[in-house]
């Protein structure tokens, strides 16, 4: 028993955290709001890394024409398989309001010598 109850913490505590790649899940031009999602299974704590999140939304809100992307909110978790009264996977959402004004420069076409 003395032994097998490290070995049983070890397991246990193994699949706690696991890393998850955020997607674009939706785009809203008009309030510039960028909403990334990730899954999320029952008995694990999923994260993601928020400096590539944070570049995922950027890039989003550039090609609306903002300048940058900043978070917006709290997470949202939405459950997505129930089976009885337990949900099994969550949808986390991330938000990003986008912000500013992309400045692109003026390219000149020719020469007015």
């Amino acid at each position: 028993m003395k032994k097998t109850l490290p070995v049983a913490v070890i397991l246990l505590l193994s699949a706690c955290t696991v890393p998850r790649q955020a997607s674009v899940s939706s785009v809203d031009a008009n309030s510039g709001i960028v909403r990334l999602s990730y899954g999320q299974a029952v008995l694990q704590s999923a994260t993601t890394d928020s400096y590539v999140a944070n570049g995922m939304a950027t890039k989003q809100c550039q090609q609306m024409g903002y300048a940058t992307a900043f978070p917006y909110g709290q997470p949202e978790a939405t459950c997505t398989t129930i089976s009885g009264s337990l949900c099994l996977n969550h949808t986390i959402t991330l938000q990003y309001q986008c912000r500013g004004v992309t400045v692109t420069p003026m390219t000149s076409t020719g020469s007015y010598w």
